[in-house]
This record gives C-alpha cells, sequence and structure tokens, in this order.
C-alpha cells in the first residue's frame, strides 16, 4: 500500500481529460521510499514519503 508512516500521504484519486473531453480514471501515487530509521531508539525500516524526508521529520539511521 503506497502511504507514508509519517504524515499518513496516500494515493488520490482523479479523472485524466482528454482534449474531446472523455474521462478516464487515473491515480496519484506518494513518492514512497523503504527507510531504516531511528524510531525510539530502535532501527526500523519505514515506508515514508519523499517530503517527509527533505523537511527531516524522519532520522535516518546509518
Amino acid at each position: 500500500m503506497a502511504k507514508c508512516d509519517v504524515c499518513g500521504k496516500g494515493v488520490v484519486f482523479g479523472l485524466n481529460v482528454s482534449h474531446s473531453n472523455r474521462k478516464t480514471a487515473r491515480t496519484w501515487k506518494p513518492n514512497i521510499r523503504k527507510v531504516k530509521a531511528d524510531v525510539n531508539g530502535t532501527v526500523k525500516t519505514v515506508k515514508v514519503c519523499s517530503r517527509c524526508l527533505r523537511s527531516n521529520k524522519v532520522t535516518r539511521a546509518n
């Protein structure tokens, strides 16, 4: 499941609209990365979106 464990960002649904105004379903998926992070003093693999990684909401473990 494409969902961030930190902020909860997930899949968003919408429509592709062609030039002739035909509509087909589509999805926007968040940029999820599996990262080894320090969670309460233990190292865990966490699914995190790239925005949370950039804004330092997650401390990466080495």
